[in-house]
This record gives structure tokens, sequence and C-alpha cells, in this order.
């Protein structure tokens, strides 16, 4: 178990590797994405116990579209029902759930859904956990310029005085503290399209643990990791 000092406040993860998980074990995909989905509830419970105060999980990127009709199909019914299971277990974990991204794609259905469960979970005093569903680091970048622009010609905002910070509020994750740590399962080392901004001084963790395999010990792997590095900002250390 690792140590309570210095563990990171928030954690980002890209669950990956659902598919190859069901591959392993001659299921079909959709079985993989359904044990992936309920482990997301162990590790928040797990998280919140070693002391984290956020956790985000990219669920969904804005490429996935791409992916074949079946599975997106399958993946947006897995959706629907993780959102209603997740009433449940806000309530019984006290835990705050927010979703970043453009919700504006998903069904009316699951925008309502996601409504519902962030005014639902919104005075919830324990895990922070954010979702990211159609999220992709570019499109949300794009979206705030949008913003910021459309602000700068109606007189709210002087062009030359934007700073760093206001370009933050202006983000899918505006008020949420930059994430320490980023896990990513199953052996890939990349992004993908992950918080391109907010990671910009965050410590990295890939793993070769298919995501439905990643339990409490793997994440107290990544804390430990996370607890031995020599944290350097502008050659000072944190």
């Amino acid at each position: 178990m690792p140590e309570k000092e210095n563990v990171p406040r928030h954690v980002a993860i890209i669950l990956d590797g659902n598919g190859r998980w069901a591959k392993k074990r001659m299921l079909p995909r959709n079985a993989g994405h359904a044990a992936g989905s309920r482990n997301v509830e162990k590790i928040c419970k797990a998280a919140w116990e070693m002391g984290i105060e956020y956790v985000t999980m990219y669920a969904f990127s804005t490429e996935n579209w791409s992916r074949p009709q079946s599975e997106v199909d399958a993946l947006m019914k897995l959706l629907h029902q993780y959102l209603s299971d997740c009433l449940k277990t806000s309530k019984k974990n006290n835990m705050q759930v927010r979703v970043i991204g453009d919700i504006t794609k998903l069904d009316i259905d699951l925008q309502e859904r996601i409504r519902e469960l962030e005014e639902f979970s919104a005075q919830n005093t324990g895990l922070h956990f954010q979702v990211a569903l159609n999220y992709g680091s570019r499109d949300e970048i794009v979206r705030a310029v949008r913003k910021i622009a459309a602000d700068a010609v109606e007189g709210k905002l002087v062009p030359t005085k934007i700073q760093e910070g206001m370009i933050s509020e202006y983000l899918d994750t505006a008020g949420i503290p930059d994430p320490d740590l980023m896990i990513r399962t199953s052996g890939e080392q990349r992004l993908s399209n992950y918080l391109l901004w907010q990671l910009a001084y965050t410590e990295f963790y890939f793993t070769d643990v298919l995501w439905p395999d990643f339990d409490k010990k793997e994440l107290e792997k990544a804390v430990e990791y996370y607890q031995k590095r020599d944290r350097r900002f502008g050659g000072v250390r944190k």
C-alpha cells in the first residue's frame, strides 16, 4: 500500500484493452467493454480509499465513432446502462460525477441522463469523478477558442489580456486541477488526443495490464511509481 504522503490529487486514466481482454477469452468485443465498465466503480472506490480526490477516465473518444457500427451501437447501449447504474453508485459512494466532452453529439436520452446524473451528484463530497464522453482534446481546444473569440467580439475580454489560466477556464475541465498522474493500460504508449493541455506537467505511467484486469493492486503500483518520481517544475522540485 502506498504511503498517504504525496498521493496524486488527480489521476487520469485511459481505459485500454477491453477488446484484447475479450479476444484472449474468445469472447465478443462487447463482452470486454462490459467487463471494463464493471471495473470503473472498483477503481474509483480504491482511488478514494488511497486519498486520491479526482479521477478522470477516457470512456469514449471523438475518434471512436469510426469503429464498426455494431460496436458503436453496443457501446452506446452500455453507456445508457452505465449512466443509470452510476446514479446509484454515486449516492452509495458519495461521488460527484461530471461528464467532459461534446455531449451534443450524443442522443437526447443520453444527454438527459448525463444532466440528471450531474445534478443528482453535484452536492456529494467524496471522489470527484470525471467521465470523458465523445471527448477529444483537439476538439475541446477548438471549442474553447471559439468561446474565447466570441467573448472577445462581444467585448467581454481583451485579446492582449488573455493568460494561461484564463484559457483553462474555457476548457471542459474548468475548475478541476490538472492531473498529477496519467495511467494508460494495455501497453500502448500514446495520449490518443486525451487532455493535451491538462497533461503538460503530468507524470505518465504505462502498464501492459488490460483495463478489465487493472485492479487496486495495479493502481497502487502506479501511485508508488509516482511517489518515487523526482518531480521538477522549471528546475524546482515539487
